[in-house]
């Protein structure tokens, strides 16, 4: 499937803004199951510099600076995306979780898609028993590592009511979880701090949804701006696999993949600052339109 994408930011500034530095993480990930043919992104005012480079964990991050007065700032990013995930084993063939674990703290490997790097917690997703023992119930012994991955996902869309009032981008994970609401964020964020919390390595992935659904399928929670799941090593054979627990998903071609971080601290699509401005209106946009 090829995707269309546009992705709007627009900041509308009380005050005259004298100097703004970003990071945008506005590139769609190219990899196995995901190619990016297209990615253009336009700034208005026009930045005095831009430079790109290559994060932490391969994502490509386009840095800018504006350094004339501005009361507005623009921020479209027009990609082309093309998705084909691969198709799964039998869930119950699956390695056992244990097996997962165990090989996930043997790893020696420190490259971008190392489990090493996603086995410890993070401020957003602390390792705290509620969380633990919250996923502990999923995974048994022996249980197959997809069946305990699809369980604690569904177990959370069936547990959380979807609200997009409940909770702000600095919500900590564990007000989300005992108000047992939030949105995609918080339910990425509950079901990694319960995975890492038995010694599973898991990855939150910023992306989008595609927003018109196929005839017969429902609108899935999420399309309207960007979304976020669960990435999970499962092991040398598997490799990582996705799931979405907002909508008790294992990920497929409705998903396309913007950036992978350890939390969300790592995958905002545009962070910095700013000199000036007072109080700030931040409006998002986002389309994902299938052509072919």
């Amino acid at each position: 499937m090829i995707f269309e994408l546009r992705h709007l930011t627009t900041y509308r500034y009380q005050r005259a803004v004298n100097f703004t530095r970003c990071a945008l993480r506005l590139s769609p990930a190219d990899t196995a199951s995901q190619h990016l043919l297209h990615n253009d992104i336009q700034i208005t005012p026009k930045p005095a510099s831009t430079g790109e480079r290559v994060g932490a964990f391969g994502e490509r991050i386009l840095g800018i600076s504006v350094e004339v007065p501005h009361r507005e700032l623009k921020i479209e990013a027009r990609s082309r995306v093309w998705v084909e995930r691969r198709a799964l084993p039998a869930y119950d063939a699956s390695p056992a979780w244990e097996d997962v674990r165990d090989a996930a703290c043997a790893a020696r490997s420190l490259d971008f898609g190392s489990p090493a790097h996603f086995l410890f917690p993070t401020p957003m997703t602390p390792l705290l028993d509620a969380f633990t023992g919250y996923g502990r119930d999923c995974f048994g012994p022996g249980t197959p590592i997809i069946v305990g991955a699809k369980a604690l996902s569904e177990r959370i869309h069936r547990d959380f009511v979807y609200d997009p009032k409940a909770t702000v981008v600095t919500t900590p994970a564990i007000k989300a979880f005992a108000a047992r609401r939030g949105v995609c964020q918080d339910f990425a964020h509950i079901m990694i701090a319960a995975l890492r919390g038995l010694g599973l390595p898991a990855a939150y992935v910023s992306g989008y949804l595609r927003t018109v659904p196929p005839p017969g399928k429902a609108r899935l929670q999420g399309a309207d701006a960007t979304h976020a799941w669960v990435s999970l090593w499962c092991g040398e054979a598997l490799g990582w696999i996705d799931f979405d627990p907002t909508n008790a998903l294992v990920v497929g071609d409705d998903h396309i993949e913007l950036v992978v971080g350890r939390d969300y601290a790592d995958v905002a699509p545009i962070d910095g600052v700013i000199v000036g401005g007072g109080e700030q209106d931040i409006r998002v946009a986002v389309d994902v339109i299938p052509v072919g």
